[in-house]
Parts: C-alpha cells; sequence; structure tokens
C-alpha cells in the first residue's frame, strides 16, 4: 500500500490511492519515527478505503493521512503571488501555530527581513535564477558576522534554507511551478571550530600575544569548565544569585547538560526523586514530534532540587519567578514560567563583575557536561542518551581528554624519562 523511500538522508513516503501516486518527504533522519509515519499513513489509508473517514474539499491527502484525519483545509495562496515578498510574507502567515519553536519563527523572521533586503522583496519571482542566488550567497559572505569576522556560511545556508521552505510552500500551494534554482550554489569554505578548552589552556594562548579582539573572543567561546571549576562557579552562584531559582537551575544544568530551553519547559512532575531520574522535554531531537528522555539525577542534585521544592513559589513548573517582575506592560506573577530571555538575563546579572563573567550562556553547561563525561572515560553512547542527539561536529570538538590526563595516556604508552638521557651530539646533527 504504501512504502518509505531514502532520498539521501531524509525518508519519504510512498503511495498510491484510486490512479495517483502520492510522495511526501516527512523530514527526518530516524528510520523508526519514518517507520511510525508508515503504519499510521497505512492505518488511516485503510479506515479512508473503508469509508471511516472522509477527505474534506481542498485538503492535502498526504498530510490529511499523516495527522490521523486532523487536518484543516490548507490556507490559500494569496491571490497574486509575484514578487518574493510577498512568497515570503505568504509562507510565513501560513505557518501553523505552535509548529515551531517561537526562537525559530524569530530567526526564520530575521532571515526573511535579509532576503528581501538583498535580493529586493519586489523580485520577480518567475526572474529569479541561480546567478540571483549566487549574488545573494557573496554579498552575505562579505558581511560582518560575529567578533567583526566575515559571515559564515554556515549562517548564509540558514537563510538559503528558509528559502527554500517558502519556495515549497508556494509549490505545494501551487503558486509556483518550478523547483528553486539552487544547484550548483557556492559557498565560502568553512572552518571547523576548535575543541573545546579549559581556562587554563586559553590564557596561556592569550598570554603569548599577538592575538585580535575577534581571536580572543573565540578562543572564550570554546571553554569548558573542569569539576573544580564547576564545584567553585556553582559556589559562586549560590552565594550571590539574587532570584532563589538561579542555583539550582545553574546546579540542574551542570549536572545534566540540559538545555535552556529544556529546564524551562521543565515541570516538577517530571522529576522521580525515588529512581533519582529526571524526565527531560525536547523539541529538538525529532523533527516534528515533541520528544523526551530520561537523565540520573546525581545525589547532590537531588539534595538541592528537594531545598529547592521547599521554597517554591508554586505553579507546576520546576523553575519559576520568586518575586514579582515587570515586563513590558504586564507584571509576570509569582510562580509563572520563566522565558528563555529571562533565564539568561538572571543568570548574566548574576555572574557580572566576577571572573565568571566571561561565560556567555547556559550552553557552558552542557559543554562542560559532555566534557567531563568523556573525560571519565564515559561511554560516548550513554553521553548522547543523556544530552539528546549530537552531531558529530559537536562530538569531536570535546572527544578528548584534559591536558593533564592526554600526559598521563601517553606515559602509558611510551613511560617517563628514562633514568639516563641520551644526549644528541650536535656535531653529528651539523654534518
Amino acid at each position: 500500500m504504501a512504502s518509505i523511500e531514502q532520498r539521501g538522508n531524509t525518508f519519504r513516503i510512498v503511495f498510491r490511492f484510486g490512479s495517483r501516486k502520492f510522495s511526501r518527504t516527512l523530514r527526518t533522519k530516524d528510520r523508526k519515527a519514518a517507520d511510525a509515519c508508515l503504519a499510521r499513513l497505512e492505518d488511516n489509508l485503510r479506515r479512508l478505503e473503508l469509508g471511516l473517514l472522509e477527505v474534506p474539499d481542498g485538503v492535502d491527502l498526504p498530510t490529511f493521512l499523516l495527522s490521523d484525519g486532523r487536518a484543516q483545509r490548507r490556507p490559500e495562496p494569496p491571490s497574486c503571488i509575484r514578487t518574493l515578498g510577498s512568497l515570503l510574507e505568504g509562507y510565513l502567515n501560513g505557518i501553523t501555530p505552535g509548529s515551531l519553536e517561537d526562537s525559530t519563527l524569530v530567526g526564520m523572521r530575521i532571515h526573511v527581513r535579509r532576503l528581501k533586503r538583498v535580493l529586493g522583496a519586489n523580485l520577480v519571482l518567475d526572474s529569479l535564477s541561480l546567478e540571483d542566488i549566487q549574488k545573494f550567497v557573496d554579498k552575505r559572505a562579505r558581511d560582518k558576522g560575529i567578533h567583526g569576522r566575515h559571515l559564515s556560511s554556515a549562517t548564509i545556508k540558514k537563510e538559503l534554507r528558509t528559502l527554500t521552505s517558502a519556495w515549497t510552500w508556494g509549490l505545494d500551494s501551487g503558486a509556483l511551478s518550478r523547483p528553486l534554482p539552487k544547484k550548483g550554489l557556492r559557498f565560502p569554505k568553512m572552518t571547523e571550530k576548535p575543541p573545546f578548552q579549559t581556562w587554563q589552556e586559553i590564557e596561556r594562548k592569550i598570554s603569548r600575544g599577538g592575538l585580535t579582539k575577534a581571536e580572543v573572543a573565540d578562543l572564550w567561546d570554546c571553554l569548558f569548565l573542569t569539576l573544580p571549576e564547576i564545584e567553585e562557579l556553582l559556589e559562586f552562584v549560590r552565594a550571590h544569585a539574587k532570584q532563589p531559582f538561579i542555583y539550582p537551575m545553574v546546579m540542574f544544568a551542570a549536572h545534566t547538560g540540559a538545555r535552556r530551553s529544556e529546564m524551562v519547559r521543565s515541570e516538577i512532575d517530571d522529576i522521580d526523586f525515588d529512581g533519582a531520574t529526571v524526565l527531560i522535554r525536547e523539541k529538538k531531537r525529532i523533527r516534528g514530534k515533541l520528544s523526551t528522555r530520561r537523565v540520573p539525577l546525581s545525589p547532590f542534585l537531588v539534595q538541592v532540587l528537594r531545598d529547592w521544592l521547599k521554597i517554591h513559589p508554586g505553579g507546576r513548573h520546576t523553575f519559576a519567578l520568586g518575586a514579582e517582575v515587570p515586563r513590558s506592560r504586564k507584571t509576570r506573577s509569582i510562580g509563572t514560567q520563566l522565558t528563555r530571555d529571562e533565564a539568561h538575563d538572571h543568570f548574566k546579572r548574576t555572574l557580572l563583575g566576577s571572573r565568571w563573567e566571561r561565560i556567555r550562556g547556559w550552553h557552558i553547561f552542557r559543554h562542560s557536561f559532555c566534557s567531563n563525561c568523556a573525560a571519565k572515560g564515559i561511554d560516548q553512547r550513554i553521553i548522547n542518551a543523556w544530552v539528546g542527539h549530537q552531531t558529530e561536529e559537536m562530538v569531536r570538538r570535546y572527544r578528548h581528554l584534559i591536558p593533564n590526563q592526554q600526559q598521563e595516556a601517553i606515559r602509558l604508552v611510551f613511560g617517563g624519562l628514562p633514568k639516563e638521557t641520551i644526549p644528541i651530539n650536535t656535531e653529528e646533527v651539523a654534518q
């Protein structure tokens, strides 16, 4: 009835209904997720054939079957999509509420503004060519990125990914009739990010001199904290945090490797004190699906969380405001869920003026968690299970031992200095 095909790294589903053949990308690289979609579609296809389901007029059949018949009539495209601006705005307005993270939507709106600025909002879609898109790439590659450097290829590709999504929406809605002409695009070469480094390594490199401000900033972006530094930072936060949720939240990040957004979504009922585990609510691991993972709790974190819940201000979320906070024109009540920006702001305020203010944000705890687990010899598969899906590039950045452990490892192979060193005959070397 239906089958799964792999195109590149992603899967798509293919099936026939009546005399028509349908094909739809599943937008996932996970075989299990693709098989689950296949089973759902086949079940709904049988219900449709038995007359238990009825497809409303104007509804896309693959979407209807994959959504268990919940897909509503597809929004009609604007009556006249002829320009780039109308396509991009129509795409943004047609995004289903709740289907994307707020941060993702913010990023896409930024991409749309840049696409319209460089390519032109009034660019006629029928005239858009590969040369136009290549000019966009070349122009963006000359723009300034972070730390005064030129914009990276990764950022340019994200912007074009938004254009591709909008173009696909235009094709699906019938407003466009040809694929986006992007085959053969050339991008600037990307430089692989250096591995995460200790505070001592970074300070040693900076002390040699000769580095620009951008290079110094890049080094601090690679910082990960050793276990003694984590303990020192936790003690500093405990003593200086202005809001009571900051210390347990920092402890949670340091001992679980959870992302900031995952901690903001965390609920008290996710914590299993008897089993010493916590359920982490994910949104990134499986595209289009809310997934979860379980992470063990250290004894220290268990105690900190128990103490925090004794003074918790109320509500179901694990980390909540302990005092009323004015925000825009509204007052954020005690016990309401934190926002990602509030978590970042309170974290930076806590570290301001101390040696720890070099830390850019919450993500350092995730990097440090992975690096310290790897340094202790924890199996990579276990680390991946604890922190969720990771790219191979990210794994390479922390798949190393802490410097002093590297020396211990090499001594295990070659030993230490010999009792009597054999001097080099400089005359022979000169000859």
